[in-house]
């Protein structure tokens, strides 16, 4: 495995409350020197929970997405908090935004969505034995819950406002899973 540059100098370049845009100055082994840019997330990432409600049902959200200005359809997820892990985090998003809490709950993998010029991680999570227990969310409007068959597999990805990446990503890996142990 190759040995990472060497960060020589680091800039803010803004501040947006969820994200810190910087810059910084590397120098490889070999001695080139480039300036990158990156976007920062949290050091803690983010988690994104595929709830099954039963043995042939999943649970996604239908919530406003500001970057593509529409209403998507997705998994829940959110930032880890400080002190949390991301099965904990998991947990609590799913209460928030699902109105259910987990008692079985299975971490699938840890991602990046754009590793060149974005630090953030989403551990995805796998989430059954679900049972109702609602948290109050930081959602501006309430969420909409939605059932989806996991036979209809097929005709969730072909839903034109299920593009998210993670989620989709997500969707492939608890079927993996599902299908390896029942």
């Amino acid at each position: 495995m190759p040995k990472p540059p060497r960060i020589r100098n680091r800039r803010t370049l803004n501040e947006t409350g969820v994200f810190h845009i910087e810059e910084i100055d590397l120098e490889f082994t070999n001695g080139q020197q480039r300036t990158y840019q990156r976007v920062v997330g949290s050091e803690e990432g983010a988690v994104l929970v595929v709830p099954l409600l039963d043995e042939e049902t999943l649970l996604l959200i239908r919530e406003y997405a500001a970057g593509v200005n529409r209403y998507e359809l997705a998994f829940p997820k959110g930032h880890i908090e400080a002190g949390e892990d991301p099965l904990t985090a998991g947990n609590r998003e799913l209460q928030e935004e699902t109105g259910y809490a987990a008692r079985q709950l299975e971490l699938l993998s840890s991602v990046t969505v754009a590793p060149g010029y974005i630090y953030h991680t989403t551990h995805i999570v796998l989430a059954r034995n679900l049972y109702p227990h609602p948290l109050p969310g930081d959602e501006p409007e309430p969420i909409d819950v939605i059932e989806w068959k996991l036979d209809q597999f097929d005709q969730l990805l072909a839903q034109q406002d299920f593009t998210e990446a993670r989620s989709q990503l997500a969707l492939f890996l608890a079927r993996e899973k599902l299908q390896r142990n029942p």
